[in-house]
């Protein structure tokens, strides 16, 4: 990571354009000016601003079968996790599987077909198409946006049984003082703006609700002479490990008995005076000729086996909506 953090200072005092990708363990981060990222192997479309010079077209709906690991298996991670909750050395943990998959799709497919705010491909090792940012800096203020809370959207009342639930509010609260009290390490006058709304997202099986909150800090007027020393410092992020962050970090790696990569890490770019940035959620892994969807979800003391194990089944999803 020194390196990634001296290379990512370095274009940010030349306001030189830069994409980036750092890994979940922190172990093979990426960064490349950003029209040399194409070189790579890499395609993105971050908030609108992408590296493709020309659109494909895919005009074949997308199936899939999933194949979950069984119950049995998920539940020794998730005792793993409530064996360490009880002990209070994590209040929150959000544990992850990776699900078998297959059908009649490739990547680099799902990539043009999905529709999502960060999106990003990487040749033969993985699709993401996430709907959640990481930080956002624009006009020397920091954005950060944690999601926590999902329910399918055509249950009845979806919204009211998401909001009024009182474990999803427990870890909402949970996330969200977690990413102020990380904002307040890079930033000053840190701000909950909006707390607790309601996003729908389109997937080809059905629509889905997820609550997020926004956090807003401010930053030094030359902040981005600093660029990687933020990014590293912030790192991993906060939805997708928990709190405390760093004894957590440990128990995931017990519970989940292999290495993450480039799921649940960041990616995003440096336009020069900006930057956007997304968790590497909504992943899809290539390994030989299988596939395999990575989801997961918070645990917490009130959390039920059952029902976590559903939320990572539920998070199975494409956001592509089927032509007609």
């Amino acid at each position: 990571m020194q390196h990634f953090i001296h290379q990512a200072n370095h274009y940010g005092k030349q306001s030189q354009p830069f994409f980036f990708l750092i890994d979940f363990e922190q172990q093979k981060p990426l960064i490349s000016p950003l029209e040399e990222a194409i070189q790579q192997g890499i395609l993105f479309n971050i908030l609108g601003k992408t590296n493709i010079t020309e659109q494909k077209d895919f005009s074949t709906d997308i199936h899939f079968e999933k194949y979950p690991i069984p119950l049995s298996d998920y539940q020794q991670g998730f005792e793993v996790v409530q064996k360490e909750i009880q002990k209070g050395n994590s209040y929150l943990l959000n544990l992850t599987s990776p699900t078998e998959i297959s059908g009649n799709f490739s990547l680099e497919q799902i990539f043009y077909q999905s529709s999502a705010p960060y999106k990003l491909w990487l040749k033969n090792q993985f699709v993401c198409f996430s709907p959640e940012c990481f930080i956002n800096i624009q006009d020397n203020k920091i954005f950060t946006y944690p999601m926590k809370g999902t329910i399918n959207a055509a249950l009845p009342n979806a919204e009211q049984q998401l909001l009024n639930d009182e474990k999803e509010l427990r870890e909402h609260y949970t996330i969200v003082d977690l990413m102020r009290n990380d904002l307040a390490m890079v930033a000053s006058n840190i701000q909950v703006t909006k707390f607790r709304y309601v996003d729908r997202i389109a997937t080809q099986k059905g629509e889905i609700l997820q609550t997020s909150s926004e956090i807003c800090g401010e930053l030094d007027e030359h902040w981005q002479q600093n660029i990687g020393n933020i990014l590293a410092t912030l790192l991993p992020a906060g939805s997708i490990s928990g709190a405390p962050k760093e004894k957590t970090v440990q128990i995931i790696q017990q519970a989940e008995r292999q290495p993450r990569g480039y799921y649940t890490g960041i990616f995003g770019l440096f336009d020069s005076e900006n930057l956007q940035s997304a968790v590497a959620i909504r992943f899809i892994s290539q390994t030989g000729e299988k596939y395999y969807f990575h989801s997961g979800g918070g645990i917490t003391i009130q959390s039920r086996l059952e029902d976590e194990y559903q939320e990572l089944l539920e998070k199975v999803y494409f956001p592509i909506e089927e032509t007609k």
